[in-house]
């Protein structure tokens, strides 16, 4: 079930990859990709000639990419972002979708940037996507709400609606509804929150200062209806 809500809930987007495609042409490889996921990032690039090493501390995600990924150079790592140890440097690590900002706050992020700085080439860069802010509501009863991600597989329907977005003190709850519909008209219903530190592009720059890395730039991933946008900070050594 993993595998399906994480495709239906973030493997739509590609705004993002043109940026990532920019960065390994001019980097070249191998590439690191963190919190991989089923490989929404490490296929694309794997696909553009790229050597990639994908992390993630999901077992059946990374399971489901590696099925993905026959015939690809993807190498793919059960391992948390903050406690990793690999046997090569890279060119490039990217961290896509704000998931520096689910490392549970300043130790969890510190604790990444040291494992990410150990494991850059001297000439690598760390491109690090965040969201400094994210615009809050509630659907309230009776509301529309923002469009559900919606699939079907084997007669089975699958829907995520968001619901909330709330601002809790150091961090953003992001709220969804989940259903499950079964061929018969049955119906499972569950709640699913993500917790997101607030973070911002400058304090993230300090905080690389304290692991030896510095600022080589930012780049800028637009909002799209669905998906909110990005600031991708630049480090290296």
């Amino acid at each position: 079930m993993n595998v399906i809500w994480h495709d239906l809930e973030c493997g739509g987007y590609v705004e993002d990859l043109p940026l990532w495609r920019e960065l390994a042409a001019e980097r070249g490889g191998p590439v690191l990709d963190i919190g991989a996921g089923t490989g929404r990032v490490a296929l694309d690039l794997a696909r553009a000639g790229h050597s990639v090493t994908a992390i993630d501390r999901d077992r059946q995600l990374l399971a489901e990419l590696e099925r993905r990924a026959v015939g690809l150079a993807i190498d793919a790592v059960l391992a948390d972002a903050r406690d990793f140890e690999l046997s090569r440097r890279y060119a490039l690590c990217v961290v896509p979708m704000q998931t520096i900002q689910l490392l549970g706050g300043r130790d969890g992020r510190l604790a990444f940037l040291r494992r990410a700085a150990a494991h850059l080439r001297p000439d690598g860069v760390l491109a690090i996507a965040i969201s400094e802010m994210l615009e809050l509501y509630e659907v309230l009863e009776g509301d529309l709400g923002p469009t559900p991600d919606i699939c079907e597989i084997d007669g089975i329907v699958y829907s995520s609606h968001p619901t909330a977005v709330r601002a809790a003190g150091d961090a953003f709850v992001i709220e969804r509804r989940r259903e499950v519909t079964s061929a018969r008209g049955e119906r499972d219903v569950s709640r699913d929150e993500i917790r997101l530190d607030r973070l911002s592009l400058r304090q993230l720059q300090r905080e690389a200062t304290l692991v030896g890395l510095s600022s080589r730039g930012h780049a800028l991933v637009p909002a799209t209806e669905d998906y909110v946008g990005s600031t991708v900070v630049m480090l290296g050594a």
